[in-house]
């Protein structure tokens, strides 16, 4: 190793830490802590709910596909339902006259 030169940032004089300049490499207990260490958990928390949108609108989605399905599926038993009242009262109808010409002859 070469301990007479100054060295560079990617190759020290020294990797002895005691031998090496404090400036240089600050020790663990000089660096403050992360003021906002709860930041952390909450992105985590963000990233998680960012990966769920896509799953929450598919199933909005679908909940009102399945809203427009079920009313469609009801405005077609009406409909029917009025078809077959309308035949029904036509062939009621049918059947008063029917009776009304056997009672006058």
């Amino acid at each position: 190793m070469n301990t007479t030169g100054t060295g560079t940032i990617d190759r020290p004089v020294t990797r002895d830490p005691k031998k090496q300049d404090p400036t240089m490499n600050p020790s663990f207990t000089e660096t403050p802590a992360p003021v906002n260490s709860g930041s952390i958990e909450s992105r985590q928390n963000r990233n998680l709910e960012m990966q769920l949108i896509p799953e929450a609108l598919a199933r909005a989605h679908m909940h009102e596909r399945l809203q427009e399905a079920e009313s469609e599926r009801r405005a077609h038993r009406l409909a029917a339902a009025r078809r077959m009242q309308r035949r029904a009262e036509r062939a009621s109808l049918r059947a008063r006259r029917a009776l009304a010409m056997a009672v006058m002859q």
